[in-house]
């Protein structure tokens, strides 16, 4: 028996540095680490010893004879995967191991007597928690997370679907970081509104921004901005009880069909909330504003707008395969360009492409209203040319062949990307929307640094900021021993003290304060938790009175 690597793989590689026979791959040793969409085990070398399983920080790996019928196909991609590449090279290896090891190296450590530093890591989302786990794990650093809203998560809380519970769990290996003796949390704390970037530097011997990209791309079509029209971002925002996000945000009535603009994992994402069955969502932590509108919604049919063919979609095929397997909703390609099918029937084995051919192809009548199933339908080589309506949005108009064709729609989804927005205090490239950086060092500020989206774009899973916070750590900590970082001439009490005094700062009480209150919601409902879905709610529950615990914040 040997065990697969599953949908929700995260790529972060905790499994390579357990495996005693280097069957996992491609390693971050490899080029191919940085692109791929997941990491494959190899059949003939795994020797079913299970590490890598109990390493796993999303419950993505099983043995393959206990693959559920939707995850079944996945044996056959991890041994796909291993077809044509060569094993890695391994020499025999005196004493317990199975296949020699590479030199221990320690890239991303101080000397042994250097002073411990003060670091303050702005974001508690993945980007920002991999970086602080890195310098709590190789350093005797001491770590500030400062967040502007007052519970920690970022991306994990409120960027992943309700419905990809595993994929949350990394969470919970975060969150063991909140309560280490060396790490203190100032939430609720907005640089740029209640700290200036100079103020956080001069408390620290270095500050890591890893605020990720939270706008939205524009389509830059006429009528985008009428009602109706609105940003992925902001329904992934409403479904997930975003304390920004209100939760009449969104509106359903009325709409019988969607059009969803892009066809990335978010466009998959929101696709399969609105069709899924609600009762199926009912167990998650989804939003319960959320969880009501789309038990009321007369949604039946959502279309996914791709520029592209289908051997370009910027969808993952562990998220298309999950389409396919979505109960009680039909998954349809509109077969309106005959470049569709042959990119189809055409695509080698593994391809993006060939993942549809078992899926129904048909020129669907957009004249016609849904049907009464609910379906997604892929539509590709359609770029949207406008949005039409006068008062609210009635439908997009969309490029076919070489004419146009008017798709009628009650909401369209704008799921065209993520962009950064400036960071008061830090320079901001306009045209790449990250901070200037060279290997995670901002240009032009000692001691300060970027991780994630902010500094690299929008691209890369979770799994990604742990290879990219390694690369900032590992220029931080030299810039630490050539003494390169500026002296900090205010204390971490001064700084406590400072942020205090202007915002409500919600820190490790306040934190498992309302992780309490919503486990135990949650419950009471028969679900995970439920979220508290306002800022002030939060700080609320976060001032409640507790027992006292064992250290201050």
């Amino acid at each position: 028996m040997t065990y697969a690597i599953t949908q929700t793989c995260c790529n972060d590689a905790t499994c390579v540095a357990v495996c005693p026979v280097n069957c996992i791959r491609p390693t971050p040793r490899e080029r191919e680490f940085g692109s791929t969409e997941m990491l494959h085990i190899d059949p003939a070398t795994c020797i079913d010893c299970g590490a890598c399983a109990d390493a796993c920080p999303v419950d993505a790996i099983f043995p393959v004879d206990s693959l559920s019928p939707a995850q079944a196909g996945y044996a056959a991609v991890n041994a796909a995967y291993f077809a044509d590449r060569a094993p890695l090279e391994a020499e025999a290896a005196p004493g317990p191991n199975f296949h020699s090891w590479g030199a221990p190296t320690f890239d991303r450590s101080l000397p042994s007597d250097f002073a411990p530093l003060r670091v303050a890591v702005v974001g508690t989302g993945p980007a920002g928690m991999y970086a602080a786990e890195d310098l709590l794990l190789h350093t005797n650093a001491e770590v500030t997370l400062v967040d502007r809203l007052p519970v920690a998560g970022g991306l994990v809380r409120y960027g992943v679907a309700p419905d990809h519970p595993s994929t949350k769990k990394v969470g919970d290996t975060f969150a063991r970081f909140h309560t280490h003796p060396r790490v203190r949390l100032r939430l609720g704390v907005e640089v740029g509104r209640d700290v200036t970037a100079e103020e956080l530097a001069a408390h620290h011997d270095a500050v890591v921004y890893a605020v990720g990209a939270s706008a939205d791309r524009r389509l830059a079509v006429p009528g985008e901005d009428l009602p109706g029209s609105v940003p992925a971002t902001a329904f992934v925002s409403w479904y997930n009880a975003h304390p920004e996000t209100a939760p009449d945000a969104i509106d359903l009535t009325g709409a019988e069909r969607v059009v969803v603009v892009g066809n990335g994992n978010v466009a998959l994402d929101v696709a399969r909330i609105l069709v899924r069955d609600p009762e199926e969502l009912a167990a998650t932590d989804v939003a319960d504003h959320a969880l009501a509108a789309l038990r009321g919604s007369r949604v039946r049919e959502v279309v996914l707008l791709g520029r592209r063919g289908p051997e370009d979609a910027a969808y993952t095929a562990s998220e298309l395969r999950a389409l396919t397997h979505l109960s009680g909703v039909r998954l349809v390609v509109d077969d309106h360009d005959p470049r569709i099918g042959a990119a189809i029937d055409g695509a080698a084995p593994g391809g993006k492409a060939a993942l549809l051919r078992d899926v129904v192809r048909e020129t669907v009548d957009w004249t016609r209203p849904p049907g009464p199933d609910r379906r997604i339908v892929l539509r590709f080589h359609s770029a949207p040319v406008a949005l039409t309506g006068e008062d609210a949005v009635r439908g997009a108009r969309v490029t076919e062949g070489p004419g146009e064709r008017e798709i009628p729609a009650g909401l369209v989804l704008r799921a065209v990307g993520y962009r950064g927005v400036p960071v008061p205090g830090l320079p901001f490239d306009e045209a790449t929307c990250t901070v200037p950086h060279e290997r995670g060092r901002v240009a032009g500020m000692p001691g300060t640094y970027v991780v994630g989206w902010i500094k690299r774009g929008p691209s890369g899973g979770i799994g990604a900021n742990r290879t990219c916070a390694a690369e900032t750590v590992g220029t931080l900590l030299a810039d630490a021993v050539a003494g390169a970082l500026p002296a900090p001439s205010g204390s971490a009490w001064a700084f406590r003290r400072l942020v205090r005094g202007r915002a409500e700062v919600v820190g490790a009480r306040g934190l498992a304060a309302i992780d309490r209150a919503e486990r135990a919601e949650g419950r009471a409902t028969g679900r995970p938790r439920v979220k508290l879905t306002t800022v002030a709610a939060l700080v609320a529950t976060a001032r409640r009175p507790r027992a006292r615990l064992r250290r201050p914040d």
